[in-house]
């Protein structure tokens, strides 16, 4: 299967919900969900149900990521990862608020964002603070992951692309094991802002105020120095 999401951006996804090595040596790996029999992707992914325009400055916006198992095999330490692309490249990581639900949890999972050398945000559903170890989806089966995402008021106005790569954990190593549709929207400028303009509300205070509760960014900055020697598998 060919993929139109660069390798480099590939890796940063990997480096985002890899362990450490002291974790990958504690604990056992899953199964592969993929095998190399496969010639496409375990798991397909579809992003429905979201809001066509996001208001910066304003409430929530919430859509369901769907997964769903295509094979026969139990796929464990699944990791969605929500890569954004908007049209000016001007879209920051502190800019956006995006927030994530497990099965097994009322609270939502707060989303870190990283920004690639193309800048394209990256922000994968991983949750070291509470110990978030990955979505299971079993064998033929679908599970719909409900997720919000919403703006600060100094978002500039503007297209967005947003897409789901899915990453399958596996020790110090990660499979690429799906990937979704494009899910486009638009962001707008709040009410008596220009787009661009910064307007001193309760969502641009609170929107940056998530950074400890994921892998910091000395953590990522760390994993993805570490690369070079990680054989990152893809699906073609």
């Amino acid at each position: 299967m060919r993929l139109c999401t660069p390798a480099s951006l590939f890796l940063a996804v990997v480096a985002a919900v890899l362990p450490t090595a002291a974790q990958a040596q504690a604990e056992a790996p899953p199964p592969a969900c993929a095998t190399e029999d496969d010639s496409d992707f375990p798991l397909t992914a579809r992003i429905h149900g979201g809001p066509d325009t996001y208001t910066a400055g304003g409430g929530y916006g919430t859509w369901d990521l769907q997964l769903t198992n295509t094979t026969d095999r139990s796929c464990v330490g699944i990791h969605p990862v929500v890569v954004l692309v908007d049209d000016k490249r001007e879209l920051r990581a502190s800019q956006t608020v995006l927030e994530f639900y497990a099965p097994d949890r009322e609270q939502p999972h707060p989303v870190r964002f990283e920004t690639t050398d193309e800048d394209e945000l990256v922000g994968a559903f991983a949750d070291e603070r509470t110990g978030f170890e990955g979505f299971t989806v079993e064998a033929g089966r679908a599970l719909t992951v409900k997720v919000r995402l919403a703006f600060t008021s100094d978002a500039v106005a503007g297209e967005v692309v947003a897409k789901a790569a899915v990453v399958q954990r596996h020790e110090d190593d990660g499979d690429w094991v799906g990937q979704s549709d494009d899910y486009r929207f638009r962001i707008e400028p709040g009410p008596g802002t220009e787009a661009g303009d910064a307007g001193p509300d309760e969502l641009a205070r609170t929107g940056t105020g998530t950074g400890g509760q994921l892998l910091t960014v000395a953590a990522v900055a760390l994993l993805a120095g570490g690369l070079a020697g990680v054989p990152a598998r893809t699906r073609r």
